[in-house]
């Protein structure tokens, strides 16, 4: 009895005064949005792994309309010159969307796991990038899942050069801190500053030319006199890799073929 009669006097004070009216409604909508604010921000993070995933997808595509564009482009600029005719070869590389399941950086030898294998395409010899950059090549797979060499590999070289220039070079992790690698033979005539781009050079069918790796931070006297060992900061931060592109390259096998071909010997 006693709550219907509050009951009936809320809705007596409330219908028949413009004030309290006022006050009820502002009460009424500032509790609502309250609610409604906390449930968008519950449901919302459950969302995050869809969204994720929605956005690899969608950067997959784009970075692979760069790569593509950018091939085409140079094949423009070469044979403009010769037939001034466009001619566009299909599209060369492709992006398969990876989560990374499973991670070390604390060995000599690294290795991670991505939760993508043959079923979507997926071979040994791809190169495996994220978003800041290089993060290593496949070298086994199984139907569903797949384990990339890291670039924290003392195994792995990777051949790089100063972004814009010809100087090439041979990337190696050497243990120790996950940030540094270094970049071998450069010559000594190189010239470079600290901050500098190192990319991919683009002679392998693994990467792509210009695809990110590091900055330089500074340059080693090597062995050798004639040539300059640079220390770089690598872009990727492979203690927190999650999210990863395995780069799908459609001439690798007849280029991998060529390196097979010999011409036969005169008799």
């Amino acid at each position: 009895m006693f709550a219907f009669y509050v009951l009936l006097s809320c809705v007596l004070l409330f219908s028949h005064s413009a004030y309290q009216q006022s006050v009820y409604l502002t009460s009424a909508n500032y509790v609502t949005s309250s609610l409604y604010k906390a449930s968008s921000n519950v449901t919302g993070y459950f969302h995050l792994k869809g969204i994720n995933e929605s956005l690899q997808a969608s950067n997959a595509r784009l970075e692979n309309e760069v790569l593509n564009l950018r091939h085409q482009l140079s094949e423009c600029m070469t044979l403009l010159p010769d037939s001034g005719k466009f001619m566009f070869e299909s599209q060369r590389f492709g992006y398969i969307p990876a989560t990374v399941v499973n991670n070390s950086v604390r060995h000599p030898r690294n290795y991670f796991s991505i939760n993508r294998g043959e079923r979507d395409g997926v071979k040994t010899g791809m190169g495996v990038v994220d978003q800041n950059g290089v993060a290593g090549i496949v070298n086994v797979t199984g139907e569903n899942t797949s384990r990339v060499i890291s670039l924290l590999n003392e195994t792995q070289h990777l051949s790089v050069k100063i972004k814009d220039t010809n100087y090439i070079g041979s990337l190696n992790w050497r243990g120790g801190d996950p940030m540094v690698a270094y970049m071998d033979e450069v010559p000594r005539h190189a010239k470079f500053n600290a901050g500098d781009t190192v990319v991919t050079s683009g002679y392998s069918t693994t990467f792509p030319e210009n695809i990110p790796v590091g900055t330089i931070m500074n340059r080693i006297k090597g062995r050798d006199d004639n040539f300059y060992i640079l220390k770089i900061k690598l872009n990727s931060d492979f203690k927190a890799l999650s999210t990863v592109r395995v780069i799908k390259d459609e001439y690798k096998p007849q280029l991998d073929s060529l390196k097979n071909f010999d011409l036969p010997s005169d008799k």
